[in-house]
């Protein structure tokens, strides 16, 4: 008999190899409060052991993609990067909050499923799901011909996290005189994709395995830099009762977009130009594209992946809490002034 829901594009067969691939590697970052493992029709989490410790919880959620990056990916062959994009963008964004993570779901969707490419992803959404402690609880994999065009790919995330109610980091207590601290980015994240290919790919003319001397590698490999995951360091300072007045996380928008999103109505964050090392991948855009300062810093993250604003005294704890951190980079790159809740360049 005529498989004809293959012959209509979508594998029933593709899926459950995809499901034999996978399964081992989802299962290696389950903690004992999962009670499901894959095939279920939802993901069981027991939370009840997590909230002991809590007096107040308040469960933080929530849901991204890695946007045009997976371009870039599929231009290279390369998926496994992208996986752990979107869980460490995902666990930056409840970090903003001072949320722990704990269960991670992912939504992936093709217009034709190929079992390696999945695997792929998985593999790298586990890698960062094990190194930060969070349950990859469950998914989705959906193979829709005409939905996408040949060759795509779509990937999304869902993440649940917890804290306490009177530790939230709300942004309410940033005053005049507080200090912003950056830690330093591995690159553009997953922001930014759109301006970045057409500068480099269309004005530029440059392929994904052209070597660049300024990068010192291939514009794929720069461009595919995997998302840096600020939770371990900033968590330790949240524990140790770190007092800091905001976090955050520079997404898309850059720095003009998101950093007035964590500021009062009254002020304004001055950020210092050159207080830290501009990454060679967004000097060379720059200079490709003849963009602007105020464009770059509301496309990119300019080097700076997460901000952390303090009260001055607070800077030699968080020194001191970093020396066991010693792959992240931070630098004091601005401070808050009066103002109207934006962004001064100066």
């Amino acid at each position: 008999m005529a498989d004809l829901y293959k012959d209509a594009g979508v594998n029933i067969d593709a899926g459950n190899e995809v499901v034999r691939r996978i399964k081992a590697d989802v299962a290696s970052t389950h903690t004992s409060a999962v009670l499901t493992g894959i095939g279920s029709f939802g993901g069981l989490y027991d939370i009840g052991e997590v909230l002991k410790s809590y007096k107040n919880p308040v469960l933080v959620q929530s849901i991204d993609g890695v946007g045009t990056k997976l371009s870039v990916a599929r231009m290279m062959g390369k998926y496994d990067s992208v996986g752990e994009d979107i869980v460490n963008h995902c666990c930056d964004d409840l970090l903003a909050m001072g949320a722990r993570s704990l269960t991670f779901l992912d939504y992936v969707a093709h217009d034709k499923l190929d079992p390696a490419v999945m695997e792929a992803m998985v593999s790298g959404m586990s890698k960062a799901c094990r190194e930060n402690g969070v349950s990859l609880l469950g998914g989705e994999t959906a193979e829709m011909p005409g939905t996408y065009r040949e060759g795509e790919h779509d990937i999304a995330g869902c993440i649940t996290g917890v804290v306490e109610k009177d530790k939230i980091v709300t942004g309410e207590k940033i005053k005049e005189g507080d200090i912003i601290l950056g830690f330093a980015s591995s690159g553009l994240h997953t922001n930014g994709f759109s301006l970045a290919r057409k500068v480099l790919f269309d004005i530029g003319e440059y392929k994904v395995d052209t070597k660049v001397d300024e990068l010192g590698e291939t514009v794929g490999e720069s461009l595919l830099k995997v998302h840096v995951n600020y939770s371990k360091p900033v968590l330790e300072m949240l524990d140790a009762g770190v007092d800091i007045h905001g976090i955050a996380h520079i997404t898309g928008g850059g720095f003009i977009e998101n950093i007035p999103r964590v500021l009062p109505r009254d002020v304004d964050a001055e950020i210092t130009l050159n207080s830290w090392p501009i990454l060679p991948i967004f000097s060379l855009m720059q200079k490709i594209g003849k963009i602007e300062d105020e464009e770059m810093y509301r496309a990119f993250n300019m080097g700076i992946g997460l901000m952390l604003i303090i009260p001055s005294e607070e800077k030699e704890k968080i020194i001191e809490i970093l020396k066991k951190y010693q792959k992240f980079s931070f630098f004091e790159v601005g401070k808050i002034i009066n103002g109207n809740k934006k962004v001064v360049l100066k």
